[in-house]
């Protein structure tokens, strides 16, 4: 049974992309060179056969296609409509050195996962028992690629997570016009659909359940807790009502109702992705005036230029080299006081002014999670990240981590590939070949 709520303010949003239709596939398909040295599966973190599954489209295998796809990337159907394909596989397609528009790949892997889905294929089948079990902590994509592939091995899975809904930042996090929070329990189910994986919802590891008693529980363990709450400002008027964490209202807006009824004025404060995300989806909500306030130059943003640029077209503004030093109002926002920024991030002397405002989402980075596993003894910290070797074992002895608390903050493709890779290693620890 769901435990997403049906009347939720993201259900307004519907697909940025359009899926194809059987004969744009089909055409698209038949566009690919099929590279021998195929640079667009070096892009994909994942390593997914690209010309094998744009082949067997364009030969009618959507079937073999989907399979090629899973059996790199078991969520190559969200992984297909959230990964920035414009910088990675699509990006490095070799009809872009040649001034022809590239094989649009992400939109034929969503035509091929999609079918599965609509199918009810199912490729993969749990293996022999092998007595030995794992544990994993959080239930976002990299706990789901890890859990998926272990089972193939044989051993045993649960998954724990604090929030009441599985699927981490798929769920909670991706921008609605991309895909919204219900098709992402659908991959949840259809990934647990291998059997054997349990979840425990609503358990907060280091709380709930200590972390020795996880360790006695499981033979191996499986870090996927991504990233903690926004950084929020220590300035001057920052509890004021109508300041929130971007990520923290973008999971509102995505598993429920959020009232923005009288919010005429809204400014996201970041210059990365999750900023680009919050600004398109307020205007998306209504919001008739947008405006990210980033402290640094265009250019230089590091959220992707593509993203930004549809946002432009949907009106949002943009207030550059500004570093907002006071939020001011009655009780709520009204307004953000800033100085000018030169070149160098440093304040211009006199350059104060004043940005309207009765909405302000904080989109500046989320907290790392050290302090919470600093409960499991044995683990190396970098920067607030789990240290990881190339196999993604931690320091710790039978642990092992991936996704956001160990690269930093990445992209869903990076945790799914980063899972699979601990899990394969995991195997490998508990004596299987």
């Amino acid at each position: 049974m769901s435990k997403i709520a049906k009347e939720r303010a993201e259900s307004v949003f519907t697909d940025f992309k359009a899926a194809y239709t059987p004969q744009q596939a089909l055409v698209e398909a038949n566009r690919c060179l099929f590279c021998s040295d195929a640079p667009c599966i070096q892009a994909c973190p994942t390593g997914i056969d690209i010309p094998q599954f744009i082949r067997k489209i364009a030969t009618a295998n959507v079937k073999g296609s989907a399979r090629t796809i899973f059996d790199s990337n078991i969520l190559g159907m969200s992984c297909a409509r959230v990964c920035p394909v414009e910088v990675l596989c699509v990006g490095k397609c070799v009809y872009g050195e040649m001034g022809v528009p590239p094989i649009q790949i992400g939109k034929l892997q969503r035509y091929a996962t999609d079918i599965a889905f609509e199918q009810g294929w199912r490729f993969f089948t749990a293996g022999p028992d092998s007595g030995k079990s794992v544990g994993l902590v959080g239930a976002g994509p990299a706990s789901l690629a890890a859990a998926h592939e272990l089972r193939r091995h044989g051993h045993g899975c649960t998954i724990y997570d604090k929030r009441p809904v599985v699927g981490g930042l798929n769920t909670t996090g991706v921008a609605p016009y991309k895909m919204r929070a219900d098709r992402s329990e659908q991959e949840v189910e259809w990934v647990l659909g291998i059997g054997g994986i349990a979840v425990e919802s609503g358990v907060e590891v280091g709380k709930d359940l200590a972390w020795d008693e996880l360790r006695s529980r499981h033979d191996a363990l499986f870090l996927g807790v991504g990233l903690g709450p926004d950084t929020l400002m220590d300035v001057p008027g920052a509890d004021l009502d109508g300041i929130h964490g971007a990520v923290e209202l973008i999971e509102r807006f995505k598993l429920g109702a959020v009232d923005l009824q009288g919010v005429e004025r809204a400014v996201v404060v970041g210059g990365g992705n999750t900023a680009v995300d919050a600004v398109r989806e307020l205007r998306g909500l209504g919001v008739a005036e947008v405006t990210m306030l980033y402290r640094g130059t265009e250019p230089k943003m590091s959220g992707y230029a593509h993203e930004w640029s549809a946002a432009k077209d949907q009106g949002v503004r943009a207030h550059w080299q500004a570093q907002p030093v006071a939020f001011e109002g009655a009780g709520r926002v009204e307004r953000i006081r800033c100085l000018r920024l030169d070149d160098r991030k440093q304040p211009i002397a006199g350059s104060e002014h004043v940005v309207e405002a009765d909405l302000v989402l904080l989109a500046i980075g989320q907290s790392k999670l050290e302090s919470l596993l600093q409960g499991l003894p044995g683990l190396s910290f970098e920067r607030g990240r789990v240290v990881v070797d190339e196999h993604q074992a931690t320091t710790a002895p039978g642990v092992y981590a991936g996704g956001d608390c160990a690269n930093g903050g990445k992209e869903v493709v990076n945790a799914a590939a980063e899972g699979k890779r601990a899990a394969l290693a995991i195997h490998a620890f508990l004596g299987g070949s």
